[in-house]
């Protein structure tokens, strides 16, 4: 069920059949398939390797759902399926829908949900997703999980083909969520949560130097989106998972400029961002966990392509300035609408004592050909740059050269870090970032 940290290559897909499925119908239908999407409930995202233990995340998930009284329907459709995996009949090797399902459900029960029930639909049971009797078990639950997977077997199981459209299935989840209930997933779990513009796989430096193209690619370093995205219960900003531990900052940020998002959301393993009232006027934002969620604000960010330059110039001299870098951490809140991060309670301006350099970067965003490489590299260069009186920019690189791209880290006026312990900056706010080619 865990995926290896350095194992993030693998194809997204099922099989060369399902290699691109992008879309082209109307705007009024992808309109349509929302339609119904109110802002009562609440969601709890992932950025992926969700631990058993993590009575935070778990214990939100079910507190929403009714505490004690929680009933969680568990959705697994983006595993294989039991049809597919040769390990089926084997509980200690299997790794599809069904095993997976049973598994998050005596997690949930564990944590102290009442009830905690696999949602059978999957490849082998596309057709259960217009069944009136499981509609009736998705209202019988009080709470949602989508496990992780890949997020177009969630297409394929649980949307209407071309239309893009609810089965009946979905449109009772969205129901329950318009209604209060929570709706929670980690890694393609949370992915499948995002509107318009679904990032689908892809590499930082593959995206950097070569954009990014609608559909689902055999070449898993491309960098590929869902023009019609997943199934649209946050569109407040892109979503992408596994951030840090990947170092999908790059393809975050490629990603947003290319098809006009002005936010990203980049959520970290074993943490979930909360959102509370999605879609509403009154959205609001906050992190649970160990780690943290990345947000890069666009809104005034400018893309510059020296490949396209009066239809002449280098390829992969791509460029981006003007964004805005915060990273929430544990407890921290933020408003949507007013674009403001809210420290945690108890968290302080973090004030600089040491006067040492920022350690060189030539790894900004962990690259899978690098054996040395280290997770969270970007995310270290702005902590330590963070944490320096001696300096207000900071320059890391990518591990590829050909060519090579540079990220200045920038302490504007805007910025400041946050601390709980007064010893290391843990939340950072307005910190300037720009990403160049040469």
């Amino acid at each position: 069920m865990r995926t290896p940290l350095r194992s993030r290559r693998t194809v997204l897909t099922g099989g060369a059949a399902a290699l691109v499925l992008t879309l082209t119908v109307s705007p009024t239908a992808n309109a349509d398939t929302n339609r119904s999407l109110q802002h009562g409930g609440s969601l709890v995202l992932v950025g992926g390797g969700l631990k058993d233990d993590n009575t935070q995340v778990y214990g939100e998930i079910i507190e929403r759902a009714g505490g004690a009284r929680a009933r969680i329907g568990v959705i697994t459709a983006s595993s294989v399926p039991a049809s597919q995996d040769p390990y089926a009949d084997d509980p200690d090797k299997c790794s599809n829908s069904e095993c997976n399902g049973a598994y998050y459900s005596a997690v949930f029960k564990q944590h102290g949900a009442a009830e905690a029930q696999w949602i059978p639909v999957d490849l082998d049971h596309v057709d259960n997703a217009e069944s009136d009797a499981v509609v009736r078990q998705v209202n019988s639950m009080t709470g949602f999980f989508f496990g992780g997977g890949d997020q177009s077997r969630y297409l394929t199981t649980l949307l209407n083909g071309a239309a893009h459209t609810d089965s009946k299935v979905l449109a009772a989840i969205r129901a329950k969520l318009a209604a209060g209930a929570v709706v929670s997933g980690s890694s393609a779990g949370a992915q499948i949560a995002a509107g318009a513009d679904m990032v689908t796989g892809g590499e930082s430096y593959q995206g950097l130097r070569d954009g990014s193209s609608p559909g689902y690619f055999e070449d898993a370093t491309r960098l590929g989106y869902e023009p019609q995205g997943g199934f649209g219960f946050l569109r407040s900003g892109l979503i992408d998972t596994h951030t840090g531990a990947y170092g999908r900052e790059g393809r975050a940020m490629r990603l947003a400029a290319d098809t006009g998002h002005d936010r990203v959301y980049g959520l970290e393993e074993n943490t979930a961002l909360l959102v509370e009232h999605p879609g509403g006027p009154h959205e609001r934002v906050r992190v649970l966990g160990p780690r943290g969620v990345a947000v890069f604000d666009l809104r005034r960010a400018r893309a510059h392509d020296g490949s396209k330059a009066g239809g002449e110039g280098t390829p992969g001299t791509w460029s981006l300035t003007g964004v805005r870098y915060d990273y929430l951490t544990d407890g921290d809140r933020y408003d949507p609408r007013l674009r403001l991060t809210l420290p945690a309670t108890g968290k302080r301006p973090f004030a600089p004592r040491s006067a040492a350099p920022v350690p060189d970067n030539t790894d900004v965003f962990y690259s899978a050909d690098n054996p040395a490489g280290v997770p969270y590299s970007f995310l270290t260069t702005a902590r330590a740059l963070a944490s320096t009186r001696a300096q207000r920019t900071a320059e890391a690189t990518t591990y590829e050269d050909r060519p090579r791209f540079t990220v200045t880290f920038a302490k504007t006026a805007g910025f400041t870090a946050w601390s709980g312990d007064t010893a290391t900056p843990q939340t950072l706010t307005g910190l300037s970032v720009r990403v160049a080619g040469r």
